[in-house]
């Protein structure tokens, strides 16, 4: 088969989605049957086994301040609106029997539109980002559509099958690489870390939906531990600000590329994340692969992810993230021996591009080779 990616952050942006769809384009590329091309905005990376095509885009910080109005809801789509006519450009529907992207509506709309002499190929879109697009009925929202739809959680899933939808669905989680992220002893003096202190790390977008402030609140009561938080987006101000003000002199707040991003999880003792609701998470099961306890919002979907190795709490509850990352830090809990086994087992992403690669075959079959 020859697959596309398409997602305007692509060898730019180290974030879920963009980790998620580089990881998988590198394990589907090793089945020499297929041919695997991404397509977005950073450079070209010499060694990788996928195509990469290069496009342009404003990029999405430019635009934290616009207004937000419907369609351009906010800066993602705003920058995903600027990429358009480069995709455009570079995008050919006849080299393509599958195009697979997460990024509503504008890169959708495009990749799913009909040219004249030309088939378009299957689209598959994957709720890296959430299944809003598949619920909502109204403004944008009434055009979207695809051909399948991979759910990366069981609730996501089972929202579907209790809905009349005209796609295939399927359930496949991300994955993780294991010969990158793995237990050992991290180089703190590499990225600026003090030794002999108890680190408690946070990998997010800075976005309100990943709750990084209340992160901050709940490792400022742990007497003597620092926090890292790894990540960038719109709230960086904020999150400054309140470390400065409850928790000087043990924040830091990096920005590391995607290959700095094992060492770093090396560094910390205890992994925390609070969002209430993600897609996925990729950083749960970075985590628990590199041999980190987790402390998480208690949710269905982190539960099915993490399992025995993370500690579930209502983050809701005043004191309650603070009080496990204490129990943690202190060796009053800690995971199953055998949980990184398991995850890696679980979560390898040569077991989750075969998976995809069993969908995608199914729905190229159904529709007659990819003529939609």
């Amino acid at each position: 088969m020859r697959v596309a990616f398409a997602l305007p952050g692509l060898h730019r942006v180290h974030r879920g989605a963009e980790t998620a769809f580089e990881s998988l384009a590198r394990a589907m590329a090793r089945d020499e049957r297929d041919t695997i091309t991404l397509i977005g905005t950073g450079a070209v990376r010499a060694g990788e086994p996928y195509r990469f095509v290069a496009t342009h885009a404003v990029p999405r910080e430019r635009f934290e301040l616009w207004p937000r109005v419907p369609p351009l809801r906010t800066e993602f789509a705003y920058e995903e609106l600027t990429w358009v006519p480069s995709l455009l450009r570079h995008y050919r529907p006849g080299d393509y029997d599958v195009t697979i992207t997460c990024s509503y509506p504008f890169t959708n709309w495009l990749l799913r539109c009909r040219r004249r002499q030309s088939r378009r190929p299957v689209h598959v879109f994957v709720t890296e980002n959430g299944d809003w697009p598949t619920h909502r009925i109204a403004a944008e929202y009434r055009l979207f559509g695809c051909d399948g739809l991979v759910c990366t959680n069981p609730t996501y899933f089972a929202a579907q099958q209790r809905g009349d939808r005209p796609w295939r669905t399927v359930l496949i989680p991300n994955g993780v690489d294991a010969g990158q992220f793995k237990p050992g002893r991290g180089e703190r003096s590499r990225y600026g870390l003090p030794d002999e202190v108890p680190i408690v790390l946070m990998v997010s977008a800075l976005n309100p939906n990943k709750r990084v402030l209340d992160g901050i609140r709940a490792v400022a009561a742990v007497d003597d531990a620092w926090l890292v938080v790894a990540g960038d987006g719109s709230m960086r101000g904020d999150v400054d600000r309140l470390a400065a003000a409850v928790m000087p002199g043990r924040f830091r707040r990096l920005t590391v590329s995607g290959e700095q991003m094992p060492g770093l999880y090396r560094c910390a003792n205890v992994f925390l994340h609070l969002a209430r609701d993600e897609s996925f998470g990729n950083v749960y099961v970075e985590a628990v692969a590199s041999g980190l306890p987790v402390v998480a919002h208690d949710s269905p979907a982190a539960r099915w992810i993490i399992g025995d190795n993370g500690w579930f709490v209502d983050s809701d509850v005043p004191g309650s993230a603070t009080a496990a990352l204490s129990d943690v830090l202190r060796g009053k809990w800690s995971p199953p021996h055998d949980g990184v086994a398991q995850t890696v087992r679980r979560f390898d992403w040569a077991v989750i591009a075969a998976e995809y690669r069993r969908f995608l075959e199914e729905i190229v079959a159904s529709k007659n080779g990819g003529t939609a």
